[in-house]
């Protein structure tokens, strides 16, 4: 900024900018809560059918989202806006002061020249003593005051243009509070990339200011798109092959630095992939036009031969963060191509294709990185949208799940394919109630065939993914509860699902009986079962004009279908102990526990998220909103803490809730048990003109019974099992 551009500053279009913006963050807080609030929140419990449960659903979604970063970008605009403005209305001042200063105090004047420049000359002769050691002085001051307006004016110009090519449509959603922070995040991604250049040269000092830089950014989309994007693609996948050569063997608090900086780079390159920046186009596009190439750390060294291609390292560099799911998709299109290429039956040639060569540890954990479908398992198990997209198609469905019997990517598998089914990412926390879409139901159903199968589906469950199986069941309990109940249920057995009807019975008690073998996959069912019969319970208890007819009647199918899932758990378990390959009583209680703790966290986690999801968004719609914050969560809550608490009822046997797997009749009657005492508490609480407590208990009593003996029946006709 020149001397003449500052002195005469006109900054009002600026600050009539700055107000212009408030406006439209005071409009945008208000729209984006409305959106929140009131659209997507009506949308979420809105009982459609057809397009609108797909189409409708998913645009009014992203239109929330869309004003949630349109709301963040707006906000960054403005406090960059009005940091840049108080700072050139500064600078400005203090340059006219300095000028007034110069002249009365000094007799000097300052002129401005063209292309920029400016003098200091004496406006008096003869030049007083000093004149030129205070024009010297003056000099300097001005010229701090132009180049700190200029830096001030450019990194503002830097951000806000950096900002604007996050997206291509929409908004980015990058926040900032002040310029300074922005140009900060740039200036640092700058300095990471430049280090980044050549992983052999990292000082230890340099290789610890980039772990911590990582850390802190990881989130950021500035940072994350420049670091990425000034890196370059090929230069990225470089970068972590060299530096996984050069730390090979890493112990210690080595070995935690490596394992930081591998979780904090996927992350922020997860974050860069979201950008739309024509420097982030080109990188994704690199990444897959070098995903077969070479790299090697050492080149020229024979006697350090290890080298990984392309797909081997990107895909170490995706265990951690949501990826950009249309990237993973072109990713995952011309990997699996790779991976489903040696001929044999499904998912079997794969076992050797990613074991040639000398690859070096690339993940510094489990296994080393070589088979590259594990990383990329792991990217979608954090992308819902993508992992649908990708088991949609049924034979790289069969392959990847076939696959499993011959490698060590089960467990990524397994994980990608819940995340699919649920749409929640690994670890995400439930904020929201999702449907069911008919595409998961129709997974979710190809799941539990594939596991159903003689002879063959109970290999796919053990102990890396017998818990996502487990959770699957869970995160179905509506779909199963009608598949058991058959038609005619559907008032009983609430469900926000696009297909409640889109699993097969003979599937669902074999996927069942497989998955309850698991500790974890056994908590799980016997969580959300719980969870999902307590709530259901409540529901028409509270409500009793939700089931057009007597409330004893939907009670007592709710308890009967409890009984039958209770029961195939229960002879699941007591057929494991006959055949000799129970688990421990520990890691059955463990398991419980873990899986208890993690349902409770969702429960209290807002409005009965948690039950709202699997009792279902229609009863929701139909019920008074001052009672669904009343009892949504309450009795489910309760039901939990009776099994991870091992808490002792009135008229349970004298011992903790399944404190033994391997005793059927302690299973029964903890079933039992806590059934009755999840409808009795739902009575006490809302109070019933139809039922009382001693014919409640008596009337889950038969109903469980019943249940249970069918489950009994019902497996004797799906399922060889050992004699006692």
């Amino acid at each position: 900024m020149d001397l003449e551009a500052l002195r005469h500053a006109n900054l009002s279009a600026l600050n009539t900018a700055i107000s212009d913006w408030a406006t439209v963050v005071k409009s945008l807080t208000r729209l984006e809560k409305q959106s929140r609030d009131d659209m997507k929140a009506k949308a979420d419990k809105a009982n459609w059918a057809g397009v609108n449960a797909t189409v409708s659903r998913e645009f009014i979604s992203r239109t929330a989202g869309e004003f949630s970063d349109a709301l963040a970008q707006a906000t960054s605009i403005h406090n960059i806006l009005k940091d840049t403005y108080g700072e050139l209305v500064g600078y400005r001042d203090k340059l006219r002061q300095a000028l007034d200063n110069g002249f009365e105090k000094d007799k000097l004047s300052v002129y401005g020249e063209a292309g920029g420049g400016f003098r200091v000359v004496a406006a008096v002769h003869p030049e007083p003593p000093g004149t030129k050691e205070k024009a010297e002085a003056l000099r300097d001051r001005v010229q701090s005051l132009l180049d700190s307006a200029t830096t001030s004016d450019s990194t503002a110009a830097r951000v806000l243009k950096a900002m604007a090519e996050q997206a291509d449509y929409g908004f980015s959603g990058a926040k900032y509070a002040d310029r300074d922070s922005a140009a900060e995040a740039l200036e640092k991604a700058d300095d990471m990339a430049k280090l980044a250049k050549d992983a052999k040269k990292m000082s230890p000092e340099e290789l610890a200011e980039f772990q911590r830089t990582m850390a802190k950014y990881k989130n950021d989309e500035l940072f994350a798109a420049r670091f990425a994007s000034e890196l370059g693609a090929k230069e990225t996948l470089q970068f972590w092959n060299d530096l996984a050569e050069s730390h090979a063997g890493a112990r210690g608090e080595e070995l935690k630095q490596l394992q930081s900086i591998q979780k904090n780079l996927s992350m922020t390159l997860a974050t860069a992939t979201l950008s739309d920046a024509d420097g982030m186009q080109e990188w994704k596009k690199k990444v897959l036009d070098e995903s077969t190439s070479l790299f090697r750390a050492n080149p020229s060294d024979p006697l350090r031969p290890n080298s990984a291609i392309g797909y081997q390292v990107m895909s170490s560099l995706m265990h951690h963060g949501k990826y950009d799911a249309e990237f993973l998709n072109a990713y995952g299109k011309q990997l699996l191509k790779m991976d489903m290429a040696p001929g044999g039956l499904p998912g079997m040639g794969t076992n050797d294709l990613w074991k040639t060569g000398n690859v070096t540890d690339l993940v510094f954990g489990k296994g080393n990185g070589s088979d590259p479908l594990v990383g990329y398992m792991k990217a979608l198990s954090h992308s819902p949208e993508a992992a649908l997209k990708t088991f949609d198609d049924k034979k790289v469905f069969e392959h990847m799940l076939e696959s499993t019997r011959y490698t060590d990517r089960d467990g990524s598998v397994a994980h990608a394919l819940e995340a699919a089914v649920t749409g929640y990412g690994d670890g995400e926390k439930a904020t929201d109630v999702r449907p069911h879409s008919k595409a998961q139901v129709a997974l979710m159903q190809a799941v539990m065939h594939a596991v159903a199968q003689p002879g063959t589906g109970a290999d796919l469950v053990n102990k890396a993914t017998g818990e996502s199986f487990g959770d699957m069941a869970a995160a179905y309990m509506p779909e199963i509860s009608r598949s058991i109940s058959g038609e005619g249920a559907e008032s009983i057995f609430w469900s926000n699902s696009q297909r409640p009807e889109g699993l097969d019975k003979l599937d669902v008690t074999r996927f069942l009986y497989e998955t309850a073998r698991d500790p974890m996959g056994r908590a799980a069912i016997i969580v959300g079962e719980s969870v999902y019969t307590a709530s259901s319970l409540e529901a028409h208890i509270a409500q009793p004009e939700l089931f057009d007819g007597r409330t004893e009647d939907a009670v007592k199918a709710i308890s009967t279908n409890a009984g039958i899932i209770e029961g195939i758990v229960g002879h699941s378990v007591a057929d494991a102990e006959i055949a000799g390959d129970l688990k421990s009583e520990k890691d059955v209680n463990d398991a419980l526990k873990s899986k208890g703790d993690t349902i409770k966290s969702v429960l209290s986690s807002g409005v009965g998220v948690g039950t709202l999801a699997l009792v279902g968004t229609e009863s929701a719609a139909a019920m008074p909103a001052a009672l669904i914050g009343g009892f949504f969560g309450g009795i489910a809550g309760m039901a939990v803490d009776r099994l991870i608490d091992a808490q002792q009822l009135d008229g349970a046997l004298d011992q903790a809730l399944y404190d033994s797997g391997g005793k059927l009749n302690d299973a029964h009657e903890s079933a039992n048990v806590q059934t009755q005492e999840s409808a009795t508490k739902a009575v006490e609480k809302h109070g019933s003109k139809e039922l009382t407590e001693d014919a409640t208990r008596n009337m889950i009593r038969v109903a469980i019974q019943e249940g249970w003996n069918a489950s009994d029946t019902m497996l004797e006709g799906a399922h060889a099992r050992p004699a006692a």
